[in-house]
């Protein structure tokens, strides 16, 4: 929340990615460094800190780089896919092989590396300027001075930045409710091994991947509100996978086809609220709905998870998270489509039935 507004009251966005991948590579190596928990989750901390600066200032620059009939999908691949690849599936690997064959502190160190280059080639590639000036759908923000900062408050009234922020708090339960407890229920509950649950664990990797991309880049086409709808119907339906599925072949496919949430977050978290401020709010926007999600979705609902889960069963985990989706769903019928492809042909079917209306009055006249 801090780094978006930060980086719009600069109006300036290179230099502040720059300096919080800078930061979060040399606080991640220092996790190698460490001699306690304490200075341990010291070093997490700040990690945690710097880079939170990252996502909502390079998903600012990608809306101002992006053509509009593929924003939602450079938007995916950005927040999405990549994530998922690199992070969810590569990146583990490595790390993990690392620290078997040498030490998990030289694993933790050697993060510095891939961070430090990432960090250079921004400095190099990035280009500050969006190519086609305005990015917003709405008319109301389009007459608005495309310099203007608007204040968090005027932001915040804005309906689709209210509910995409109360979406991001119910979809963040889902989220990391269900990544935290599906591992425990899989090995506690329903008997599986460790190797079997990493089986399945690998099949949400491959889903995040998967849907990363193609979710937002459907909704290009088909709108961002009809889109998060039905992938979010999808997503209700994973968590209820861990605790009815018995088969480990069958869930790991069943988790690919529903774990579709992961998607959908590129759409409320980012593409929508683009769509839907001027560009001089656009880091204060997408901080705001990340930020707050975060909060209540990633500090709140895995407690209160896991105090259900001692009291009632850890399936109690999982119906929490299927609530979860189930709220964005209600939450994102308010929604206003922002979709440029879907306002276009919106306004071009009111064009055509103003002119038929008036065909028929004129013949009823005659």
């Amino acid at each position: 929340m801090v780094s978006g507004r930060l980086s719009d009251r600069l109006g300036r966005r290179k230099p502040v990615i720059i300096i919080a991948v800078v930061l979060f590579s040399c606080f991640s190596a220092s996790s190698g460094l460490v001699a306690g928990f304490g200075a341990l989750l010291a070093a997490r901390a700040l990690m945690g800190f710097a880079e939170g600066a990252v996502l909502p200032v390079s998903q600012s620059l990608m809306v101002e780089g992006s053509q509009e009939h593929r924003r939602g999908l450079n938007m995916g691949l950005l927040q999405g896919s990549s994530a998922g690849l690199l992070g969810g599936i590569l990146c583990p690997l490595v790390v993990v092989w690392i620290a078997t064959q040498y030490t998990w502190r030289l694993a933790f160190v050697i993060t510095i590396v891939p961070g430090l280059l990432i960090a250079l080639w921004i400095w190099r590639s990035v280009r500050e300027e969006p190519p086609g000036g305005r990015v917003t759908t709405e008319p109301a923000v389009e007459a608005r001075d495309a310099g203007a900062k608007p204040t968090v408050g005027s932001i915040l009234r804005q309906r689709n930045i209210i509910l995409c922020v109360l979406i991001a708090c119910a979809y963040m339960t889902w989220f990391f409710v269900i990544i935290t407890f599906a591992p425990v229920y899989m090995t506690s509950v329903k008997g599986f091994s460790p190797a079997t649950m990493s089986g399945v664990v690998t099949c949400l990797g491959v889903a995040w991947v998967l849907w990363g991309f193609v979710t937002p880049g459907i909704s290009d086409r088909f709108g961002r509100k009809s889109t998060l709808i039905v992938f979010t119907v999808l997503a209700a339906l994973c968590p209820l996978a861990v605790v009815y599925v018995s088969s480990p072949v069958m869930l790991g496919a069943v988790v690919v086809l529903t774990y579709t949430g992961l998607g959908c977050f590129t759409l409320f978290m980012a593409t929508i609220p683009a769509e839907t401020v001027p560009r001089g709010a656009l880091a204060t926007a997408l901080g705001l709905v990340m930020g707050i999600g975060e909060l209540a979705g990633g500090f709140l609902a895995p407690v209160i998870a896991g105090w259900a889960s001692d009291n009632w069963g850890l399936q109690t985990a999982m119906y929490i998270s299927a609530a979860g989706a189930g709220l964005v769903v209600l939450l994102a019928l308010g929604l206003k489509e922002t979709a440029p492809a879907v306002l276009r042909r919106k306004e071009a079917a009111a064009v055509r039935d103003g002119a038929a209306e008036r065909t028929r009055s004129a013949s009823a006249v005659s």
